[in-house]
């Protein structure tokens, strides 16, 4: 990993159906991102916001996609962003949000390493397979559509955002942490042939395995991989103040451990924490949570 984190904050809230998330970047500034990775040793910049609008300014025309329109565009500039920060060879960290952001995040880190003639994997931490398109979604949110959009599947407005379609080949994605599936989700997800580790398989092999698997299919023949986490993946009980709770998910050392694990592989290219909705929080211990395993991912050890 670079020496230098650069920071981008995606105050999206037009992905999802619950207003607040908008406020992810914010917390996680507020809960102390800067200097706990300054400790580490590491500089750190942060590169500011990328311009949102607020859903109550715009009119979603498409049910099936709503905000289709805005949410393309953001994560247009936030693709320009990250490609920058890849250029001037810092790390990027990007901060939502809902987790449509991860279209624009993955399109800049894909486009980025295609143009040097490589390929990159994908780790989806997540309650959620993310997997519906328009044609499937129960409710027209995108913020359940990114992992779909990434692989190929779904709005050529997201699809195509990247140089390459699509982004990240399936056989080199891998969901962890999933427990709430549609059955559409089911279908697209055994059609398109990526990995997808469960609650369940996580239960009975344990998350040390359970990473390990994962990184092996994310790292083969790749430059290296994305970690895109959804803050829903862990349980609500350690994480109370997110877009979409659902009980059941990692506990606060398994969490730590996905993170630790992405870190001591030495092939992660980019970092996303995403659904931080600070007014379904407690005191912002969501944010101070996310802090905290972003840190792990950046180096932190216990010893």
């Amino acid at each position: 990993m670079a020496n230098k984190v650069a920071m981008i904050g995606v105050p999206m809230d037009l992905g999802g159906g619950r207003r607040g998330v908008d406020m992810g970047p914010s917390a996680m500034r507020i809960a102390g991102l800067e200097d706990g990775v300054r400790r580490l040793g590491l500089d750190y910049e942060d590169r500011g916001n990328v311009a949102v609008p607020a859903p109550e300014s715009r009119v979603p025309l498409n049910p099936k996609a709503r905000f289709l329109a805005e949410i393309s565009r953001a994560c247009r500039r936030l693709r320009a962003r990250v490609e920058r920060v890849l250029e001037d060879g810092a790390f990027p960290l990007v901060i939502g949000g809902d987790h449509s952001i991860a279209i624009g995040t993955v399109a800049a880190i894909s486009s980025f390493h295609h143009r040097r003639g490589q390929r990159v994997g994908l780790i989806w931490f997540d309650a959620h397979g993310d997997m519906n398109t328009p044609d499937t979604t129960p409710s027209g949110n995108i913020h359940g559509m990114p992992c779909a959009s990434i692989l190929g599947r779904g709005a050529p407005e997201l699809v195509g955002l990247g140089d390459v379609v699509p982004m990240v080949d399936p056989s080199k994605a891998v969901i962890v942490g999933v427990r709430d599936l549609d059955q559409f989700e089911r279908e697209e997800i055994k059609s398109t042939g990526v990995k997808v580790f469960t609650m369940r398989d996580i239960d009975m092999w344990g998350m040390n395995d359970v990473m390990r698997r994962a990184l092996a299919i994310a790292t083969d023949g790749t430059a290296g991989f994305h970690l895109s986490f959804d803050m829903d993946g862990t349980d609500p009980s350690v994480a109370p103040g997110v877009g979409t709770p659902v009980l059941g998910g990692t506990d606060l050392r398994e969490s730590h451990l996905v993170m630790e694990h992405a870190c001591e592989s030495g092939r992660l290219l980019g970092l996303e924490v995403t659904e931080i909705n600070p007014i379904l929080d407690e005191r912002n211990k969501t944010a101070e949570f996310a802090v905290q395993l972003v840190l792990s991912a950046m180096g932190k050890r216990i010893l």
